[in-house]
């Protein structure tokens, strides 16, 4: 049973749940609009740790203004629980919009390039996500694309909201590579399949991983299916570390310079890998637009 009203907001309806909190949908009668309230589940409410990791997020939305980052309208509590009012988005995971296969070139490179500016926002502010997958990616029926929960993201400077957040920044949760699935205890925060190696091997994170991360969800809107499987979480995370993706699965029509920035976004050592997401929201500008690479470049023969 969900609660049938937090403060001043009535609970309609339950929208989904996760490791890290269940989501109802809410109307705010005051402004007459629609919100997504977001709880952490009961046996979690007292947990510490995970409570400086809900407010953690709070702090995070807060600081992010951006359209292609789910706004945050505050943080309410009520009966000795917190809650975050998130701003409510209607339409479809990319998770439930690749149940359906493949996209399509061009609508995938639209949608990269919103990804891209979420994540530029978000690093910018020094802020690192640490779990984008499809599921974590909201896209409207009008095509906009909203990046939703930062409850794993950490300031790139490693602080954290306490000292006990502080032991877990780096360890607690790893997520299972099939969709829609719970959240598992492990070693290794993130989502196995769409992880780095450095966050798959439980090493400290830069931008850089999200930036693998990033070539991940790119890689699956283009070919329905993520560059590393695995029947389980091992074969996932072993997947990442020793082998390549399938590159020959990618779209004829996809065009070379994207080709060429996917090797770049899922390079295994992160020395090698594209160091800035503004440079992969550049490129893809430049492959809409349908520029042409330099002869230097097309030259450049494709893994």
């Amino acid at each position: 049973m969900h609660p049938s009203a937090i403060g001043p907001y009535q609970i309609q309806r339950e929208l989904g749940r996760g490791g890290m909190g269940v989501v109802y949908l809410a109307t705010d009668a005051r402004l007459d609009r629609q919100v997504a309230i977001k709880a952490l589940p009961a046996d979690l409410a007292a947990d510490p740790d995970r409570l400086a990791r809900f407010q953690r997020e709070a702090k995070v939305l807060a600081s992010l203004n951006h359209s292609s980052v789910g706004g945050i309208h505050g943080l309410e509590q009520a009966d000795g629980h917190q809650y975050l009012v998130l701003e409510y988005i209607e339409g479809e995971t990319l998770a439930d919009r690749l149940e359906r296969g493949p996209i399509h070139v061009e609508e995938a490179l639209t949608l990269a390039k919103q990804i891209a500016d979420a994540l530029e926002a978000a690093h910018e502010k020094g802020i690192i996500h640490r779990d984008l997958k499809p599921g974590n990616v909201m896209v409207t029926p009008d095509g906009v694309v909203k990046v939703l929960d930062f409850g794993l993201a950490r300031t790139a400077d490693g602080s954290p909201s306490s000292t006990n957040a502080a032991a877990m920044a780096d360890s607690p949760t790893l997520t299972s590579p099939v969709r829609h699935s719970p959240t598992i205890p492990g070693v290794i925060m993130g989502t196995a399949g769409y992880m780095s190696p450095e966050q798959a091997r439980g090493k400290p994170v830069d931008k850089r991983s999200d930036i693998f991360s990033f070539g991940c969800v790119f890689y699956e809107m283009l070919t329905g299916a993520g560059p590393f499987p695995g029947e389980t979480v091992t074969d996932s995370l072993g997947a990442i570390l020793h082998r390549e993706p399938n590159w020959p699965l990618l779209p004829p029509s996809t065009p070379q310079r994207v080709r060429e920035l996917l090797t770049k976004c899922l390079a295994k050592d992160r020395k090698n890998r594209l160091h800035d997401i503004a440079d992969a929201r550049l490129e893809l500008d430049r492959a809409i637009s349908g520029q042409e690479w330099s002869s230097a470049a097309a030259s450049t023969p494709f893994p």
